[in-house]
């Protein structure tokens, strides 16, 4: 069984708990102040006399914390701004006052009135101070409630914020790959038109995969390496025998969750910079691996250097976009930088927190290689 006060429950027994403790408190010290002054009364009595005071207050307390409610004190604390408590607190004292006057002059067996003076000279002051005790406990319980709601707010806004950042992230890369990949599909239009045929039936494919795909904000890494081998197969179709592919998965790795569309701006930096600009064949090798609860992705290509004096962490769409993805998604445990490699080419580098996914959806039986 519990008890209101304002908005906040409390249970009965811990209700009565307490106030039973002030009752106790009060009562000693009258024994105590009585016995230094060398006229006591038996503890039975004052203990009665505390009961009749404070389990009045108990039992007026949720009306204080619904006129607590109902008349908010308002900062900047001003006279004005008390409003209604002022005459509120005088008018529930008073009923105190009446109420133990009452049940006094039963036990007491002397007249009301008699009792009301004794309760007005005794227990005025207490009882104003008890209100504003009441009314400052329940401002205070009011002020957490609040806090604690507009932290829940703000973290669902801040979460709704992030959510909307990755979506403009994700969304971004899209056209930007299509505009690529239509770019090069143009440039072979007049030289070979059946390779160039045979692209945009695999593009039509590569974004019937994208629109396919579930609208969340990570995959698992064997979803997001066949959705790159449709891709890879359009820059085959388009370097010929000039360009390769390695993929060394570790099998452990398959069902790591990945930010959906991470890996095809990687390979699309490495082509464009790689092959793309410089004359001769060149390999891309995606490799995936477990170390230290982290996922580390490694793309290379041999066939491309960092200039001097470059910026390892890489800049261009492709590469920031993907930044400020992991960024978002996972804070400061997810990295990405550029590395040169022996004897020549270069390799990004991309570290997750190893995660697995469950996918209910179909996806490919086998990984590309």
């Amino acid at each position: 069984m519990t008890i209101r006060l304002g908005s906040t429950e409390i249970a009965l027994s811990r209700y009565l708990a307490l106030w039973s403790a002030v009752v106790l408190a009060f009562a000693l010290q009258g024994f105590v102040h009585d016995a230094h002054n060398g006229n006591t009364w038996s503890l039975f009595d004052y203990l009665r006399w505390s009961m009749i005071q404070w389990y009045t207050w108990a039992a007026l307390a949720p009306l204080v914390f619904r006129l607590a409610e109902r008349h908010p004190i308002q900062p900047p604390l001003r006279l004005r701004s008390l409003g209604m408590q002022l005459p509120a607190s005088v008018g529930v004292t008073l009923l105190a006052l009446v109420i133990g006057a009452l049940v006094s002059s039963v036990t007491e067996s002397s007249s009301f009135a008699d009792q009301f003076g004794q309760f007005f000279a005794k227990h005025a002051a207490t009882g104003l101070l008890t209100y504003w005790a009441l009314l400052a406990i329940q401002q205070a319980l009011h002020f957490r409630a609040e806090q604690a709601r507009r932290e829940l707010e703000a973290g669902r806004l801040a979460t709704e914020l992030a959510q909307s950042r990755l979506q403009v992230l994700k969304t971004q890369l899209q056209p930007h790959f299509l505009f690529n990949t239509l770019h090069a599909i143009v440039t072979l239009l007049d030289e070979d038109t059946l390779t160039a045929e045979d692209m945009l039936l695999r593009l039509s494919e590569l974004l019937r995969a994208f629109l396919e795909d579930y609208d969340g904000q990570e995959i698992s890494l064997r979803r997001e390496l066949a959705l790159l081998d449709l891709y890879l197969g359009i820059q085959r179709m388009r370097f010929k025998d000039r360009l390769s592919t390695q993929i060394y998965v570790a099998p452990d790795t398959l069902d790591c969750a990945v930010p959906s569309l991470l890996l095809q701006p990687i390979v699309e930096n490495a082509i464009r910079h790689g092959i793309g600009r410089r004359v001769g064949d060149d390999c891309v090798e995606i490799e995936s691996r477990r170390e230290d609860g982290q996922l580390c992705i490694d793309v290379r290509n041999r066939n491309s250097t960092l200039e001097e004096g470059g910026d390892p962490l890489g800049h261009g769409i492709g590469l920031s976009n993907t930044r400020l993805r992991l960024k978002e998604l996972y804070g400061d445990a997810a990295q990405i930088r550029l590395d040169m490699i022996y004897p020549s080419g270069v390799a990004c580098r991309i570290r997750l927190p190893f995660r697995e996914i469950e996918e209910t959806d179909d996806i490919p039986e086998h990984v590309p290689a």
